[in-house]
């Protein structure tokens, strides 16, 4: 499959059944808590096929990705969501 038909294809995958938006992490450190943020993908379906279908895609694309849970894959490192916000963008 050419690149770029995978770019469309998790475009597809995480417009209709994904998100993009800011992961909030508390750490408790000696000086008290501590917020940050950042972006993250998450891509939830209940069938094994489209989610191996779904990690296939991304690694064709070069993008980190890993199960947070049997049923959701999630992209969270910086590198790996800028190249996804390459073939994704926003949904209207």
């Amino acid at each position: 499959m050419p690149l770029h038909k995978g770019g469309e294809f998790a475009k597809g995958l995480f417009h209709s059944g994904g998100w993009r938006g800011n992961n909030r992490v508390r750490r408790t450190l000696a000086d008290g808590d501590h917020w940050y943020k950042y972006p993250r993908y998450q891509f939830s379906n209940e069938s094994v096929d489209i989610l191996r279908l779904c990690g296939e895609a991304l690694d064709r694309l070069g993008v980190m990705w890993r199960f947070s849970r049997r049923n959701v894959i999630s992209v969270a490192r910086r590198e790996a969501v800028a190249r996804l916000d390459e073939f994704v963008g926003p949904k209207y």
